[in-house]
């Protein structure tokens, strides 16, 4: 069926024409790349079974798993945020009282906001949970500020595994690594992290470490504009 839009012109209808061909290769190397993402050799066995702090007490890296769910994604939340991270905090709540290099990364709210909405659905076929090197207290009260209602969160302040998984620099700032995770049988071993954080990017590039799970930056994608040089914000008092 042929496809037009009212108004459109001769010329726009060849250019779009040409970008769906691009839009259709871009598909099928996106399902390359997952597909050599799931062809990966098994990873590394979990280097301990970490104790977290969550809102029933401490709680195991293992007891993550849910019964008959054997994948696990695990975010590390830049809460406290990188200290080089001058971008307003929160304006109320007890979170505003902190100081500005103890509160949450902005960037990193962002996309928990969003993940906070999947995490009903992703509970179905993975197992998903949030850390941060926090007191748990805290982190738990910015959530309860920030109304996050699904997201499984933990506090790291008592173990590695930040550090142990690329989520904490030598100088023990945070950085906002993904990291993936399976259980085989009785083994639990890291499947694959969002390395691209630390990878060379060409000139005018940002690092998209997760670009592909955030719809914020693929909303800007869509619009005639694109991605805008723009940071997130925990709040915009325009609105």
């Amino acid at each position: 069926m042929p496809i037009t839009y009212p108004g459109e012109s001769a010329e726009y209808r060849a250019a779009r024409d040409r970008l769906l061909e691009a839009e259709i290769r871009l598909r099928r190397q996106m399902e390359e790349v997952a597909a050599q993402r799931r062809a990966l050799p098994a990873g590394g066995p979990l280097a301990e079974d970490y104790v977290f702090q969550g809102t029933e007490g401490a709680v195991r890296f293992s007891e993550l798993f849910e019964a008959g769910l054997d994948s696990l994604v695990i975010y590390s939340f830049m809460f406290p945020r990188d200290p080089g991270d001058e971008r307003p905090g929160p304006t109320s709540g007890r979170t505003a009282l902190l100081p500005l290099k103890e509160g949450p990364c902005p960037s990193c709210v962002a996309l928990l906001d969003q993940l906070d909405g999947t995490a009903q659905h992703a509970a179905q076929i993975v197992n998903l949970a949030v850390v941060a090197t926090a007191p748990l207290e805290q982190i738990l009260t910015f959530a309860d500020e920030r109304g996050w209602r699904r997201l499984q969160l933990l506090s790291s302040a008592a173990n590695t595994y930040n550090r142990d998984y690329l989520a904490e620099t030598v100088e023990g700032a945070q950085r906002p690594m993904l990291n993936v995770f399976h259980r085989d049988g009785e083994v639990i071993r890291h499947f694959w992290g969002s390395e691209l954080l630390y990878a060379p990017t060409d000139p005018g590039q940002e690092p998209r470490h997760v670009g592909t799970l955030e719809p914020l930056w693929n909303l800007f994608d869509l619009a005639p504009k694109g991605r805008p040089n723009w940071d997130e914000q925990l709040d915009y008092p325009a609105f």
